[in-house]
This record gives structure tokens, sequence and C-alpha cells, in this order.
């Protein structure tokens, strides 16, 4: 473990567990309280399935269709920070570099891994805008979020891919995504920028962060490189109902 820096695996909602319960949590970007109600209806209905393995098919086909991908696209997640650990493992980087300011998860994962991670720090004076020139050409793995937390700053997704090199892979978190109206500015579903890959959470917008769910969209031969570093059924069958059921087409509910 480096001792020599920021605890990288800090998470905000420490400070509030125990001693701190009486402390705001400003620190973590969730829907608070519970899932809507009809959500937790669904996942409580899935738990009559607990007796058999989990089966990812439908609500793989599910994110597929919201983002108009196929399937071989589409890799489903215990969360995005399941998929930060996929791709620090499972992908042979030299120079890997991640844009900050930028959730710890991804650099802590690929430390973690071995690698040695370079930063590209944006300025509050430049009102934390992305230059792309700004990033080594020699990296081979760039990690951005977009919107980002904490700046809440939403690049713009030709700016983003702008990133994108022949024999770079380019992972950008859109895990608030969803919560920038018509989703403009984002990748997900795009398939013309060269070593793309997107992560999302389903976790934020509805409250999920004790189930653990998320998603990646990246290159066939990516998903399948991923898949293979991942254990069987890593997603729980009430994960996977949520996931279904939050990506389907449905009325506005509150």
């Amino acid at each position: 473990m480096r001792t020599d820096g920021p605890d990288l695996r800090h998470h905000g909602d420490a400070e509030v567990r125990d001693d701190g319960s009486a402390l705001t949590d400003l620190a973590v970007n969730v829907r608070s309280d519970t899932p809507p109600a009809w959500l937790r209806e669904v996942i409580s209905g899935s738990l009559d399935g607990l007796a058999a393995y989990p089966d990812g098919r439908a609500a793989r086909a599910a994110v597929a269709a919201r983002h108009g991908l196929p399937v071989e696209r589409v890799l489903l997640t215990a969360g995005a920070a399941e998929a930060f650990v996929l791709l620090a493992r499972a992908l042979k980087v030299r120079r890997p570099v991640v844009v900050h300011p930028q959730f710890t998860e991804p650099e802590a994962a690929l430390r973690d891994a071995g690698h040695s991670v370079g930063r590209v720090l944006l300025r509050e004076e430049d009102g934390f805008r992305l230059d792309p020139a700004a990033v080594p050409e020699d990296a081979d793995l760039v990690v951005v979020g977009n919107p980002t937390n904490p700046t809440s700053v939403l690049h713009p997704a030709g700016t983003v891919a702008a990133l994108a090199r022949a024999g770079r892979t380019l992972v950008v978190d859109e895990a608030f995504m969803d919560a920038v109206p018509g989703e403009r500015e984002a990748l997900a579903g795009r398939t013309d920028v060269p070593g793309l890959v997107v992560l999302r959470s389903l976790t934020k917008t509805w409250g999920l962060a004790g189930l653990r769910i998320g998603y990646v969209l990246a290159a066939p031969e990516t998903v399948a490189e991923l898949e293979q570093a991942q254990p069987l059924w890593p997603v729980s069958t009430p994960a996977l109902a949520a996931a279904e059921a939050c990506v389907s087409p449905r009325p506005a509910r509150a």
C-alpha cells in the first residue's frame, strides 16, 4: 500500500459512519434515502429467484438496447468500481494517465495493479476545462470523467473524443451523465471513436450504491478481455433486475 501520498481508497462516506453520523454528507453524490418505490418492488420481486445462479442476459440486452448497441459491446459489472479494477488488471498498458480532478478509484485501481500512473491536472483558473493537448501523446490509457465529479464540469463530446489515438484506450467515466438533460455530450453508444471505453453507473441517480451495478460499453474484443478477468456471476440477481428496470423505457415515475 502506498503511504507517500493521499489515501486514494478513502471514500467520503467514511466520515459519516459511527461517530460522524450527525454530519451532513456532501462527499457522496448518490440519491438520498432509498430507491423509488417502484424500483424497490422490482428488486424485492427478484428475491424469489435467489436459489438460481444469476442470469445477466436480459439485463445485458436491455443496456444494449438503451444505447443502440449489440450485446457484444456491453459488460455488466458490480458498479463502476469493478470496471476500473478490470481495466487496470486485464489491459496491457505501459503509460496510463488519469485526468484530475476525478474520482480516486481509477488511479487507485491502476496503482494496485502495479502501474505507474501519470496525472493531468485541470486548473481552476481555466474552469477545469479539458485541453486534449495536455495529455501526453505516448499515454496508452487515458481516464477522464464527464461530467466530472467534484467539479461538475461537462466537457464537450468532441473535446473528449479528441483524446482518442490509435493504440490508446480512452476510458470515459459517465457515471453522472444520466443527470444531464438529454445526456448531451455523451459518448455512450458511439462506435466511431477508436479505443473508446465508456463506464456507466446505475447507483447514483437511483440510490443503489449498496447494490453495486454498472456497465462497460466498448469494442467486443475489449469486452471479451475484461470479461475473462471477471469471476463467474459477478453481478447479483437483484442488481440485474434493477439494471434491466432502470434502463428500460417506461412511464416517468417518482
